[in-house]
Formats: C-alpha cells, structure tokens, sequence
C-alpha cells in the first residue's frame, strides 16, 4: 500500500516549491494530489496542475456523495474561501501521493487512511522572509489582492502556534530560511528512512 506525503506549513513557507521539486526530480515517483479550491484562479494558474477550480455547489455536491476527506473554510475579505481534498483523486494502491494541507487537514487524513499511511512535514520559515515573498508573489497579480495577504499571514501565526503543532503527529520539522538545496537535502533523508 503507498503512503500520503503531506507538507504544511504557512503561506509562503516554501511547501509547493519542495513538492513542485520532488515531482519534478521523480527519485521517490510520487503522483501528486492535486487539492480543490472554491477561491478564483490566480493570473498564472491552470486548471488541474495548482488547484482544481470549483464552484461552492459543486463542492457541496461531492460533499453529499461523501467524496470529501478534509475541507477547510477561510472567512477572507472577499468572503468565504473552501479548500478540499476528494477521495476521487487518491488510490493508495500502488502509489504514494504528494501535497500540501494543514495541520487540521492531517488530522482527517490520519483518521481516513491511518497514522501508518501518511509522512508529514512542517515546513518553517522565518516571519520576514514569508512576509516578504508574499508580497513579492502579490505584487505580480493583475489585481493584487494585499488585504488578503495580511490577513492570511495573521491567521497562520495561530494555526501554526506552538500548541497546535504540538498536537499532531508531525513525522519530521524542517527549516527552510537557507537555500532550496540543504531543504531537499533534509527532506530527502527522512523520505529515504520511511519510504
């Protein structure tokens, strides 16, 4: 049976980067999944490779046929914003799978497929460094979006507070404040030890 990999960590972190990575490198032949949003798409995002794109009826539609594993809710200024997972992209067969999620969203994945399925990561960063690649990110949308940005990077100090990492059963904390190598380079010798 394969294993779920799954990266959390705050906005700007560096978690997709790792993944986007991983992917690419194919040393460990992951197949990645790909996460649902009802949030509009971003200027450089496509279809099915970031996010697939929903609407909220289609996501309670899924919800109704139980498909859903985890979803979570985000109250942003320009309303409500839901994140989901659905069992329709995951086949643990023969396969291990990639992702980001959060903290809340590993707990439904443990309760789903069981602590012996998933490898989790926390990825920190320093607070400067995440603020400013955020902005740096919104900076190249068509309409940036920097009410946003503040208040998701407020929202992360609590989700990610000391307390609630404590809480989980987090396989291995990297810090990602030096270069993108020695982060790979600590990431792939915990998936070598439990892959």
């Amino acid at each position: 049976m394969g294993k779920i990999i799954l990266f959390m960590g705050p906005s700007n972190s560096g978690k997709d980067t790792i993944i986007r990575t991983l992917v690419k490198e194919n040393k460990f032949a992951f197949k990645e999944m790909i996460m649902s949003t009802t949030r509009p798409k971003r200027t450089h995002e496509v279809e099915g490779r970031e996010y697939y794109f929903k609407t909220v009826e289609e996501m309670l539609d899924l919800e109704k046929q139980g498909k859903i594993i985890e979803k979570r809710k985000y109250d942003t200024v320009y309303g409500p914003w839901y994140y989901f997972t659905t069992s329709t992209t995951i086949d643990l067969g023969n396969n291990n799978y990639i992702g980001s999620n959060t903290l809340k969203g590993l707990d439904q994945f443990v309760k789903f497929y069981g602590i012996e399925n998933i490898l989790s990561f926390l990825i920190k960063v320093d607070d400067g460094i995440r603020l400013q690649r955020a902005l740096d990110r919104e900076k190249m949308e068509e309409n940036p979006k920097y009410q946003e940005l503040c208040r998701r990077f407020l929202a992360d100090s609590i989700d990610f507070s000391e307390e609630n990492i404590n809480k989980r059963p987090i396989t291995s904390i990297i810090n990602n404040n030096s270069s993108l190598d020695n982060t790979m380079e600590e990431v792939e010798k915990v998936l070598k030890l439990n892959l």
